[in-house]
């Protein structure tokens, strides 16, 4: 491609260039549909999926169902305090948007005028991602999954380059798992708490699910708990 030419050795670049490459080898509709994707689509499907495996968790009779459900809260929560922390970040950087020093980029989406370094998607993403592997592997590596395509995708759109991308992820992932432990010991006392409420608890854990403490019979084994206690009196 003709941007190779002008990147030099500089393999960040290369790979912006081919990845984003890409866009232009594409149909038209097909753009558009990655533009969507990459801007909002994928945003949409992580809450989806923290949602989903909200509903599977708390449908569980596990013992530590408060606990499961407050490492989703925490999901979105580190996301939230992973873009805070990047905000100095950026400033400090001040790395311009890669289509300001490279000419022939194909820039699927307009009005980025902020800085580039790091991506504030990648950073959301993952860090959800993160916490949702904290809270059940299946639903976390989904979430991960989803992450690596938002990543993919900030630069095939021509607004990111890949560190900028790659450092979303590290960013997310330090936060999501650095301050999990604390978050943690604060949030499960709160879902605790929220389970034992008779109207509430049903955040935590559905209805017809025994409650952590209780003790769990199936039919047949009350049955034969009755008869024990009525020979014994």
């Amino acid at each position: 491609m003709a941007g190779l030419a002008e990147s030099g050795s500089n393999p960040d670049v290369d790979l912006l260039y081919d990845i984003n490459g890409l866009a232009k080898d594409a149909p038209h509709w097909f753009d558009r549909v990655m533009e969507f994707v990459g801007e909002w689509g994928l945003l949409v499907a992580m809450v989806l999926l923290l949602v989903g495996c909200w509903w599977t968790v708390r449908r569980r009779a596990d013992a530590d169902a408060a606990s499961s459900v407050a490492a989703l809260v925490w999901a979105p929560l580190a996301a939230g305090i992973a873009v805070l922390v990047n905000i100095p970040i950026r400033g400090f950087v001040e790395r311009p948007r890669p289509f300001v020093d490279h000419q022939g980029l194909d820039v699927l989406i307009g009005g980025k005028t902020d800085f580039s370094f790091v991506s504030d998607h990648a950073t959301l993403t993952m860090a959800m991602g993160v916490g949702l592997f904290v809270a059940d592997r299946r639903f976390g590596l989904a979430g991960i999954g989803i992450a690596l395509l938002e990543g993919f995708c900030r630069v095939y759109m021509g607004v990111h380059y890949p560190t900028d991308v790659v450092g979303g992820f590290a960013l997310g992932t330090a936060v999501a798992l650095l301050l999990s432990p604390l978050a943690m010991v604060l949030l499960t006392p709160l879902t605790a708490a929220v389970e034992r409420s008779p109207r509430a608890g049903r955040l935590i854990r559905a209805r017809g699910t025994a409650r952590s403490g209780r003790e769990t019979l199936i039919p047949g084994a009350r049955a034969e708990h009755a008869e024990e206690r009525d020979l014994a009196a």
